[in-house]
């Protein structure tokens, strides 16, 4: 047993250390796109692909991670995304142009998109029930510090050495990681061999792709844009036909009957709403400390640090309370914070602080690392086993969408803010005014959402889920099938 469980923690630390570096380069091209525009004479719009691709093809892969998981074992899939990612980040390294560039975003996050849904989904079947928060807890620090830090390491990278070595520095992490995968790895996930539908497949592309690239061009171009509204008509279009297909087809993509479970359901929106309101921040943050406060990127990047290592340190903590007395009054004290804090943000000024900023933000990211990963254990402890993969890969999406949907909509309000205080005599910096409006409605999607988690089940059902597998433990024919196993 006692080998059984050092395996378990050795898998554990190899799938977070994979997904951390894949997750972290979400953001970590955010402040080296100045510098690659200069070296390869680009636009800002252009550069700013750079990190846009890398989460639309992230958000297009995410929903086919879970009929990649019942496909291949835990080991062909984890060998093979890595590998995929590694291959990206040594392409990106020796770029000599931009549309090679671009491509090697596109490779590293068509393996990036697979490994967060699989670390979810083995570490859901490695812990036992009562063991789960903590486990998720881990992950909620993947989630929530390598984004954060990204800009930070980005600045100081770029600043000290070339843009080259963000991809450069990850490369032997990658290497080692898929090396001690191949020695160390075991099969954790059932294989069913599900049928391939390539329509769902298509469908699924098209819907969550075109909605995230949509949303991300309101961001751009404004919500009236015909791009935008283009898009976003083809995007809904297919996702709907993709949801009509997976509610009729035997085997399912994507199974949307998780959606059945109203505990599931209402923390997922909780997520959703969390991981909007940090990707938001984060967007909408360095945008007034280096746009109307003449920060500097790395500046800003070390504002949202602190914040990013007391989510990542007080994660684990959260899984550990979640185990004890569940997600209810965790997602409740945890959304009062971020409401509160989101609220003080809504006061911003010229004379605001670095120091002010840094302290709002670790007290909001405090609080959301008692939301996201709580509240996300709670819901998929509802489903059974055989549905993990699916709950995972849904709730992974939902978030994607959230993030994309959020940001572009805070960026919008900000600006549509700031154009309409231009044309207010008393107000003295329309585009802080923006930025205030912005927190201001994060605020009151905030608000709702504590009412929201009072629905949440005080108990999640992992307490009855585990006594049913202790009685199931201690039945012959289990224990005699262990043994043959």
């Amino acid at each position: 047993m006692s080998d059984q469980n050092n395996n378990n923690l050795f898998m554990a630390s190899l799938l977070i250390i994979g997904s951390f570096i894949t997750i972290l380069n979400q953001t970590l091209m955010i402040t080296a796109i100045p510098p690659i525009m200069e070296e390869m004479d680009i636009s800002a719009n252009t550069g700013q692909w750079l990190t846009t691709v890398f989460m639309l093809v992230n958000g297009v892969m995410i929903p086919v991670s879970a009929f990649l998981i019942e496909r291949f074992t835990t080991r062909q899939l984890f060998l093979t995304a890595m590998s995929v990612f590694t291959l990206g980040t040594i392409l990106g390294a020796i770029a000599p142009n931009y549309p090679i560039l671009i491509g090697a975003r596109v490779i590293q996050s068509s393996g990036a998109g697979v490994m967060l849904p699989l670390m979810q989904t083995v570490f859901l079947m490695i812990f036992p029930y009562n063991k789960r928060g903590v486990a998720m807890g881990y992950i909620g620090l993947v989630i929530s510090f390598a984004p954060a830090i990204g800009p930070a390491l980005s600045g100081y990278i770029t600043s000290e050495y070339s843009w080259r070595f963000l991809f450069v520095f990850i490369l032997p992490i990658a290497l080692a990681v898929i090396a001690l995968g191949y020695f160390a790895l075991r099969n954790v996930t059932e294989v069913k061999n599900p049928k391939l539908d390539p329509l769902s497949i298509l469908l699924s592309s098209i819907g969550f792709g075109g909605l995230l690239y949509g949303f991300t061009s309101a961001g751009n171009y404004g919500w009236n844009s015909e791009i935008t509204i283009g898009v976003l008509l083809v995007g809904v279009v297919a996702l709907t036909i993709f949801i009509i297909r997976q509610l009729k087809v035997d085997n399912p993509m994507l199974e949307f009957r998780v959606f059945r479970s109203p505990t599931f359901t209402i923390t997922t929106i909780l997520g959703m709403v969390g991981f909007a309101g940090l990707i938001g921040s984060e967007t909408l943050i360095p945008l007034f400390m280096q746009e109307m406060r003449d920060f500097t990127a790395l500046e800003s990047g070390l504002a949202l640090l602190p914040g990013a290592v007391i989510s990542g340190l007080m994660s684990p903590i959260t899984g550990r309370i979640f185990d004890k007395i569940g997600a209810r009054l965790l997602t409740i004290v945890g959304l009062s914070i971020v409401t509160g804090s989101s609220l003080l943000f809504s006061f911003l000024s010229i004379e605001t602080t670095f120091i002010t900023i840094t302290v709002l933000y670790s007290v909001r990211m405090f609080g959301l690392s008692m939301i996201m990963m709580p509240a996300t254990t709670a819901g998929l402890n509802q489903l059974p086993d055989k549905l993990i993969p699916h709950g995972t890969a849904m709730n992974n999406t939902m978030r994607q969408m959230a993030g994309s949907v959020g940001t572009a909509i805070f960026v919008t309000i900000m600006t549509k803010s700031q154009q309409s205080a231009e044309n207010t005599p008393s107000i003295a910096h329309p585009d802080i005014h923006g930025v205030n409006v912005a927190f201001m409605v994060i605020t009151g999607i905030t608000l709702v959402a504590i009412l929201l988690s009072f629905f949440v089940k005080k108990d999640d059902g992992s307490r009855e889920k585990l006594s049913h597998i202790k009685r199931k433990e201690q039945q012959p024919q289990y224990k005699e099938g262990m043994q043959n196993a």
